[in-house]
């Protein structure tokens, strides 16, 4: 008898996208959906406990991914940490929700169309959103949605000081941040209950995990898609008897990483490329796996004289207090903070963000800080460079070979170090002179343009929003069409940030969850069609 398994939709990756996919989509009663993650379940308690995410980095729940060495990075390899879970980057991120701004949205309508705008996509937010938070009368937030949204719990006392020197920066102050120009400076919207994480799976998968008509498989890595000539009629998964097959569409939610290689793996891609990993062509796809964007960032790293910060924040009282009532320094997501700035008067939009962390956050936090440090973030919005993703062999198994492409225009280094020069600015603030003490390395202090272009270069790390590699367009060369299907495939869609033919100005857990929304949606309406 057959192993295999029949089911409506199939979707690879139970990550921010996977996870509203498989909960729209399971509302209907009469559609069978299957959510394959390669991962395990969320059950580890770092997930829960804000302030302790670095602690999921290169464990079980990390893909522990590394780039290419990046030859204006000082030949470095990078360590990029995704989520290996069920919720994805959202069980592991620093749970910041930031939309973007207007021009983003409105980037993506002028190469998929319309209804990719910014006033078009506004309602796919609120539709997500459950905010808790005081409201202004023109707030931008819904308020009914799945996904919890507050300000941060129990902010740090040097986290007000930072919107003091904001302030006095003359920088607009948002009451919320989330407006469709986030110019100017805010506490950071957060994805927390209570001063807990609250992950696409708290807030998407697990309400709907209940249902009979949607079919949960963890620790099951998807090794194949399985073709019926130019139609994917499933996927093999480790773990899973027989094939999981889909009688209307396989979605691929596999991440910016993980879903062109996915695509790749099955023939789908830049058929030099592919004959160099030894996979034979299927469908020439010349853009599959190019155009990443991930947005780089820079630690700007003070000492501070009083032990104010979040170093030493995992005490016993500490701990204490976030189990019991969940208040404390364990509720801060480490980026308490934001301002979006404009490094020159003519842009229309902001290409630098500052995150404020109150303690030193080198490394990913993956070593622990001994001394008391504050910590402005400098990222490069809306790089000029881009990498790519490609095949590191034809066996399943084998480990895509990732190259960010950081710093391979100019501009970007510009544009990083006058983004260095504004914190340092903000840094020496009236308000922040009693939590500021001179520089903590790596930081060196200010120093001569030529000089901290070589810190850049040996400092500059992630800040983990890869996305762009299917992109989505009207024009025939794009992996995705407006409606995520692949093109030259039959009942094949891809559901994630790898879909984006931009980067936002903010956090890419946000918009990944709208683009969702608005993809169940379209494939509701294909599915009636």
């Amino acid at each position: 008898m057959s192993k295999d398994s029949e089911y409506d939709y199939v979707i690879v990756g139970a990550g921010s996208a996977g996870c509203v996919l498989a909960a729209r989509l399971s509302e209907d009663p009469a559609v069978r959906v299957a959510l394959v993650e390669s991962g395990p379940r969320d059950r580890k308690p770092e997930i829960r406990i804000p302030a302790a995410f670095p602690k999921l980095f290169r464990t079980p729940y990390d893909w522990d991914y590394s780039t290419s060495k990046q030859s204006a990075l000082d030949g470095r390899e990078l360590y990029w940490p995704r989520g290996h879970t069920l919720g994805g980057s959202s069980s592991m991120n620093a749970m910041m929700w930031v939309r973007g701004h207007r021009d983003d949205y409105d980037a993506w309508g002028e190469v998929a169309g319309e209804e990719w705008s910014y006033d078009q996509l506004a309602r796919y937010f609120q539709r997500a959103e459950r905010w808790v938070g005081a409201r202004s009368a023109d707030s931008p937030h819904g308020t009914q949605g799945p996904l919890w949204i507050s300000p941060p719990r129990d902010p740090n006392v040097t986290t007000s000081a930072f919107l003091d020197a904001c302030r006095s920066a003359g920088l607009r102050e948002l009451p919320e941040l989330n407006r469709a120009d986030h110019g100017g400076f805010a506490l950071t919207p957060l994805n927390q209950r209570r001063g807990r994480r609250w992950s696409a799976a708290d807030g998407y998968l697990k309400p709907a995990a209940r249902r009979p008509n949607l079919h949960i498989h963890t620790d099951a890595r998807v090794t194949r898609l399985d073709f019926d000539g130019t139609r994917v009629a499933g996927v093999v998964a480790e773990g899973v008897p027989g094939i999981l097959r889909a009688r209307r569409e396989v979605i691929l939610s596999a991440g910016a990483i993980g879903s062109p290689q996915l695509l790749q793996q099955a023939g789908v891609g830049d058929p030099e490329q592919l004959a160099e990993a030894g996979i034979d062509v299927r469908v020439a796809s010349c853009d599959v796996g190019r155009h990443l964007q991930d947005h780089l960032s820079f630690a700007v790293t003070m000492r501070c004289p009083r032990p104010v910060t979040l170093t030493g924040a995992d005490s016993l009282a500490n701990v204490g207090r976030f189990l019991l009532a969940g208040r404390g320094p364990l509720t801060s997501n480490v980026g308490e903070a934001v301002a979006f700035i404009r490094t020159r008067p003519e842009l229309a939009a902001p290409d630098i963000e500052l995150i404020y962390a109150p303690v030193p956050f080198v490394n990913h936090g993956l070593t622990p800080p001994v001394e008391h440090g504050i910590t402005i973030g400098v990222v490069l919005l809306q790089p000029a460079s881009e990498g790519r993703i490609t095949p590191g062999g034809a066996d399943a198994s084998a480990r895509p070979l990732i190259d960010p492409g950081y710093l391979a225009r100019d501009e970007d280094l510009r544009t990083l170090m006058a983004g260095v020069r504004r914190a340092e600015e903000l840094l020496a603030a009236k308000s922040l002179a009693p939590y500021t003490d001179g520089p903590l390395g790596p930081y060196p202090g200010a120093v001569g343009d030529e000089e901290l272009a070589q810190v850049i270069r040996a400092g500059a790390e992630t800040l983990y929003h890869p996305v762009g590699t299917c992109r989505m367009g009207a024009d025939e060369g794009s992996v995705t069409d407006p409606r995520l299907r692949v093109r030259g495939v039959e009942a094949l869609r891809v559901v994630d940030a790898s879909v984006m033919p931009r980067i936002t100005r903010g956090h890419t857990h946000a918009p990944t969850v709208a683009l969702a929304e608005k993809a169940a949606e379209l494939i509701r309406e294909d599915a009636g069609a």
